[in-house]
């Protein structure tokens, strides 16, 4: 069984509910700009269509864009692609709103 697409992560050492959200997602670069956005969310990956080219980091920042408009958190979601910043699956990180 692989991770969840959407998982909540708690700081190390925090008593309150302050943490990470990751979200695992799938990446279809190079797709008509009438296709771009969120294709399909399943329980192992949120699936991207973005019309940018996977050059030069054009379509991070279309993936950044994508999940900025379904995103409502005040937070720096928009600024961390995490890991696999060179494939077609990346993870973006937001840190929690303070409670």
């Amino acid at each position: 069984m692989s991770a969840p697409a959407i998982r909540f992560i708690i700081a190390k050492g925090s008593k309150s509910q302050i943490g990470s959200i990751q979200l695992l997602c799938h990446v279809k670069p190079g797709v008509s700009a009438n296709r771009e956005g969120i294709a399909a969310v399943t329980d192992e990956q949120i699936e991207l269509c973005v019309a940018a080219r996977a050059q030069e980091g054009g379509a991070n920042r279309a993936v950044r864009e994508v999940i900025s408009k379904v995103y409502t958190e005040d937070s720096a979601i928009l600024g961390l692609l995490t890991r696999n910043r060179r494939s077609r699956s990346p993870s973006l990180m937001s840190k929690s709103p303070k409670g």
